[in-house]
């Protein structure tokens, strides 16, 4: 499959592969409607990882990720701003997530 070149592939792509939960970065780890407590970063696995930038506004970069979450026995999709929008606690998140673990798929205009 060619990457996805707008967010909203990217999370149909993911859907179908059966990453259903919408999961969010919080201070705690990650969190997602229907499971209880925050699920930690460390042994999330990320599957999948897209990353947008616009034309020529910062304000427009975005990641989208497919994270696996053991804990839960679940499958979910992150979308988070990237850059100099994300917040600092969400960055640390984003980065403690993904450092090591996974490859960035080149940036998309859209």
């Amino acid at each position: 499959m060619a990457a996805p070149d707008t967010v909203t592939e990217a999370v149909a792509f993911l859907a179908g592969e059966g990453y259903v939960d919408d999961l969010q970065l919080s201070a705690d780890g990650i969190v997602a409607r229907g499971h209880e407590g925050p699920h930690p970063t460390a042994t999330a696995v990320v599957d999948h990882t897209f990353r947008f930038e616009g034309p020529s506004d910062p304000a427009d970069e975005a990641i989208v990720l497919g994270v696996s979450c053991p804990e839960w026995n679940s499958k979910g999709v992150i979308v988070a701003a990237y850059g100099p929008d994300m917040g600092p606690e969400e960055a640390e998140r984003l980065m403690e997530l993904t450092r090591g673990r996974s490859s960035v798929t080149p940036p998309q205009e859209g």
